[in-house]
């Protein structure tokens, strides 16, 4: 397994974690592990995961259990995968899965996956479908619930998908739904995968660095391509979102 760059602090003293630790501290509902990932890989696998959560924790400033949506959350490592895919969601059981070899760099976004379907039944009083993502609801529905949180959630959206003047499709919206066209796919302009990587590319400017919680938003091709915000962007909709988790998270301590 490959070593990921991180400058963040001293999570586990030095010592190994498993994943039954994981699962204690931040209340997964179920870790599974691939049958073909090696001893040595797995407690490789379980100090990475376990760094980048607890990098997540502190960058969003929340309690251990939003990191596992209140337990409803699961992992799974090393098992299944999908056809040029290093990792994904699953909305069908609510799993983050990420592939052995090559799902380093994408818990951000696939978390931010999970955050985002996780919280549509919340945000809207129009009862969505059951596997609809926050993101992609927003642009159907105008029944928010009118909770405080909400409105930062909502904003972040609207900086997304609209243009200034609330008026019409975005300028980013509208690059990558040219680029799929371009390109003859339905992936990029998704609310969802655009929500996901704006998310994954907020988390990878800020000071602490964790190359296995987020890589690959700012020297690839697909960054190289225009499909991460531009940074003016990105920093009204991280406002919103840093907002949005730091209250969450005071709220949450206090209850």
């Amino acid at each position: 397994m490959r070593s990921y760059y991180r400058n963040g602090p001293e999570h586990r003293a030095g010592a190994d974690v498993c994943f039954a630790d994981i699962v204690r501290l931040f209340g997964f509902y179920s870790i599974r592990i691939g049958r073909w990932v090696t001893a040595a890989e797995q407690q490789r696998a379980a100090n990475l995961f376990f760094d980048a959560l607890c990098d997540l924790q502190q960058l969003l400033q929340v309690p251990n259990q939003v990191l596992s949506l209140r337990g409803t959350l699961a992992l799974h490592y090393g098992i299944g995968g999908r056809p040029g895919a290093s990792a994904h969601y699953l909305p069908q059981g609510r799993v983050l899965a990420l592939a052995k070899n090559a799902g380093g760099g994408s818990l951000a976004h696939e978390w931010f996956h999970a955050f985002d379907h996780y919280i549509c039944s919340k945000m809207f009083d129009d009862q969505p479908p059951p596997l609809r993502f926050a993101s992609r609801h927003w642009l159907h529905s105008q029944q928010i619930n009118p909770h405080p949180l909400n409105s930062h959630l909502s904003r972040a959206f609207r900086h997304i998908f609209v243009s200034e003047d609330g008026g019409q499709c975005g300028e980013f919206m509208r690059h990558c739904i040219n680029f799929d066209k371009r390109q003859g796919t339905q992936y990029f302009a998704l609310p969802e995968e655009m929500a996901a990587r704006t998310f994954e590319a907020i988390v990878q400017r800020q000071p602490l660095k964790n190359h296995f919680l987020v890589a690959g938003t700012q020297k690839t091709d697909v960054a190289k391509a225009g499909l991460y915000p531009p940074l003016p962007l990105q920093e009204r909709i991280a406002t919103c979102w840093f907002s949005y988790f730091q209250l969450l998270g005071q709220a949450l301590k206090a209850s």
